[in-house]
């Protein structure tokens, strides 16, 4: 080899500057997740794979590679027509819209309940302020 590195040294290469770098080490913390979060809508492709997994299993019931299923579907989804996947497009629609009334409503929630909770701490502050005077007027 006129001048090229050998496997192990390009590999050695490579760890040593998997170490460095900006961040090297530490992680970004994400924000928590809500689990009340309505979750998106699949697209009209997705919509199709789920009935087309099923045609597949039931043709293919030995196969256990998953990557095939997805080429297999792949393949089906680009060689069909607008109008074979009109019905496809039209409940990813459908899931869309009730995607954005959910959302609508989460978001509404979420407005409305952080100043609830706010409302609620301030009230009991106040309450406790008050018995506090009433037990001092006591004594």
């Amino acid at each position: 080899m006129k001048g090229g590195q050998t496997k192990s040294d390009s590999m050695q290469a490579g760890n040593k500057l998997k170490g460095k770098g900006a961040g090297a080490g530490k992680r970004a913390k994400k924000a928590a997740k809500d689990p009340n979060k309505p979750k998106r809508p699949a697209s009209a492709f997705f919509v199709f794979m789920e009935e087309f997994r099923k045609q597949y299993k039931e043709a293919n019931p030995d196969n256990r590679s998953v990557s095939a299923v997805g080429k297999a579907g792949g393949e089906k989804w680009k060689s069909m027509t607008d109008a074979e996947k009109a019905p496809f497009v039209q409940k990813a629609e459908k899931r869309k819209s009730e995607y954005n009334k959910k959302m609508q409503a989460y978001n509404l929630k979420l407005a409305g309940g952080g100043n609830d909770d706010e409302s609620d701490k301030s009230k009991s502050e106040v309450n406790d302020e008050d018995e506090e005077d009433e037990d001092e007027d006591e004594d």
